[in-house]
């Protein structure tokens, strides 16, 4: 069945006549939008029947790291891979309508941009009183998410958890940073009135997402927050400054949701969530996204380097071989294949890429791989696919700097490098630089601002990995060259 995506970014902004309270911060940070504001918007009517008319489920997501993004040009995510199942189970098409951030998802489904919401929302009793929500097909618990002492990788356990608060009773006093309209800010007004004392609360702005409030706090600029234990459990695996061992809630159901008008698709909806977490598919896609420790491979050697023999890797002949096709220095095509797989010809990553150098399935049929297994098969393809890539890249002056973009485009996708690109010419930097300037912007969108950017087309990529990608490539093959002569 065919799919399409529509990327829609909605213009109307909704004011919040909410005063904040006394132990709010940040006060001249005006709320878009609350539930109160949701129930004045008038709510269309379109149901099962009209959706099954017009051929087409909205779904309205998110960017981020487990529901919704872009990896190589593919579409991606828990809750994206759910869709694409649930769209054919209905027999329609699927088109993806992306919100700006987390605060505009109910409005935009009330006022009709979507069909649905397919993001993990925490069912609570406000939202439900202006939307409805589908079965649960996930739980999950809230934790304090806060930051490690400095120092904290040459202490010994017990003294790190001594500086670190234990319980959620050691926030009486104390302050946590989260949006306004978020299920993290209810808890903590419950949890206030469960201990009978009085947590601050600083208030951040609806655009920031929790994967960047997280982000703050591992470098230091937020104290603390509240997250979902799934998603501070992933985050937890690329921003090591953080501790997520203090929980602060008990289970909560995590669910999609309709409109009040639509019991018809909230019914369908409900049905295939029965039938699909009843398959072997559910637990495999739940698994991938949330089971898989996605840590970067920052081992520099492998078994077989060896000043003595001259070798890297089992594989240097056929490396060597086809560097050439490249104009690459072998050893730093080693450090790319070490990075990717470890010179495990049957790694398997997370999205599915295989072999040596980790091509994705579409990409290994593309550059003429049928078994990729096979070492040579592997390594000639990668290699003639970085080349493909290399050869985007020309307008790169410097040499260097042109391997780099393409390290990046080959992590990524190259789209995504294009949007860092045209970012870092927004803001004055150079676009032809890696170093310090389009590592930086590539980073950045990460955040909803820079990925909601008019000049950005392709949204939301986890920027940190292609950043260490391209780093930790370029440290190995520095060891590499200083080890192994040319």
């Amino acid at each position: 069945m065919k799919k399409f995506l529509l990327l829609v970014i909605p213009v109307l902004i909704l004011s919040c006549n909410t005063p904040c309270k006394e132990n709010d911060t940040n006060k001249n940070i005006p709320d878009r939008t609350s539930h109160a504001d949701s129930i004045r918007i008038k709510e269309i009517k379109r149901d099962l029947p009209e959706i099954k008319k017009d051929g087409v489920l909205k779904a309205i997501t998110l960017y981020s790291s487990t529901s919704y993004f872009i990896y190589r040009g593919k579409p991606m995510g828990f809750d994206y891979e759910l869709l694409t199942r649930l769209a054919d189970y209905l027999k329609l098409d699927l088109e993806i309508v992306v919100a700006r951030d987390v605060d505009e998802l109910i409005n935009m489904l009330i006022k009709g941009d979507g069909d649905m919401i397919a993001y993990p929302l925490t069912i609570t009793k406000s939202r439900r009183e202006v939307i409805d929500f589908t079965i649960y097909h996930a739980k999950t618990h809230q934790v304090l998410v806060q930051k490690k002492p400095d120092g904290w990788r040459h202490m010994k356990l017990h003294e790190i958890k001594k500086l670190l608060k234990s319980d959620a009773l050691d926030l009486i006093g104390d302050t946590v940073w989260v949006r306004r309209y978020s299920s993290y800010y209810e808890r903590l007004q419950n949890l206030m009135k469960e201990i009978g004392d009085t947590i601050y609360i600083k208030i951040l702005p609806g655009e920031m997402d929790t994967e960047e409030i997280i982000h703050q706090v591992n470098d230091g600029k937020i104290k603390q927050t509240v997250s979902d234990y799934n998603l501070a459990s992933i985050l937890s695996s690329y921003y090591q400054n953080i501790d997520i061992s203090v929980p602060v809630s008990l289970s909560q159901r995590l669910a999609w949701a309709v409109r009040k008008s639509s019991p018809l698709l909230k019914k369908a909806i409900n049905d295939w969530i029965v039938k699909m977490k009843k398959t072997d598919d559910y637990y495999v896609i739940y698994n991938k996204y949330f089971k898989n420790n996605r840590k970067f491979k920052t081992l520099k050697t492998s078994k077989y380097f060896s000043k003595e023999t001259g070798r890297i890797s089992p594989y240097d002949e056929i490396i060597k071989k086809y560097a050439k096709d490249i104009g690459w220095d072998w050893r730093l095509i080693c450090s790319v294949i070490f990075q990717e797989s470890r010179f495990d010809i049957n790694s398997r990553s997370w999205t599915g890429a295989c072999g040596l150098m980790q091509l994705m399935p579409s990409t290994a049929k593309a550059m003429g791989i049928k078994d990729p297994k096979d070492p040579e098969q592997n390594i000639k393809g990668g290699i003639k696919y970085l080349k493909h890539l290399f050869d985007q890249w020309t307008e790169i002056p410097d040499s260097i700097q042109r391997i780099k973009f393409t390290l990046a485009s080959y992590n990524c996708g190259y789209n995504h490098v294009v949007d860092a690109r045209n970012l870092t010419k927004k803001y004055n930097g150079n676009p032809d630089l890696w170093d310090d300037n389009v590592e930086n912007y590539l980073r950045l969108l990460s955040k909803p601002k820079y990925y909601n950017d008019p000049v950005v087309k392709f949204g939301y990529v986890r920027g940190i990995e292609p950043y260490n990608y391209v780093r930790e490539i370029f440290d190995r093959y520095e060891l590499y060259k200083d080890v192994i002569p040319e």
